[in-house]
């Protein structure tokens, strides 16, 4: 077993780590979770884990949002080295196109056409907007609450969006299948398959 410690933005990006954990080859055990405060929280803390990494293995997920490319947020957050033992990858733009890469998953996930998902999910500015208004297209009443705020509320999600969406990844997502469409995803999965960590190497970039 492969001890690894979980630091993700939130709830729905830790249940996708540990989905593609489980998924991989190799065999991990998860020690620790943190999952909370974005992308500016993990920004402010990855220096640490970073040196923390140099005897522990971490697993870091996190947006790139509106930055400009995978690439260029590492070497921004790690501009002089990145341990060997840590695995930091970065989701284009948003986690939810990796949950929008399985076209059929998320179709049959909120009971719609195929055919109205999009085929490039990575190229979308706003993958978590393309992935609600998909849901108000759903029929499945449960789903349409937990994902879309009410009518009368300021919110930009419905009150259980994490919870819907980690049933999906738990129950319906493939990311064998995402990954045809999204490379960021596929780059990831593959750093998880090729993990070897080790404490006394740290300088692979």
């Amino acid at each position: 077993m492969i001890p690894i410690h979980v630091v993700v933005e939130d709830g729905l990006s830790e249940q996708v780590a540990r989905r593609l954990l489980a998924e991989s080859n190799r065999s991990f055990h998860i020690n620790s979770v943190i999952s909370r405060g974005g992308n500016g929280y993990l920004k402010t803390k990855i220096a640490a884990l970073n040196k923390s990494a140099q005897v522990l293995p971490f697993f870091v997920l996190t947006d790139l949002d509106m930055g400009i490319c995978a690439s260029a947020l590492i070497k921004e957050w790690l501009p002089s080295y990145k341990s060997h033992n840590l695995i930091f990858r970065v989701a284009v733009r948003e986690v939810e196109a990796w949950l929008l890469g399985d076209r059929d998953g998320i179709a049959k996930f909120l009971g719609i056409s195929v055919d109205i998902t999009p085929t490039n999910p990575e190229a979308l500015p706003d993958p978590k907007r393309a992935l609600l208004q998909l849901a108000t297209r759903t029929r499945k009443a449960e789903v349409r609450h937990r994902l879309l705020p009410r009518r009368s509320s300021s919110a930009m999600q419905g009150p259980d969006y994490n919870g819907c969406l980690a049933e999906y990844v738990a129950s319906h997502w493939k990311p064998s299948a995402a990954s045809l469409l999204c490379p960021s995803l596929a780059k990831c999965r593959i750093r998880i398959a090729e993990f070897d960590p080790d404490a006394n190497i740290h300088t692979r970039n």
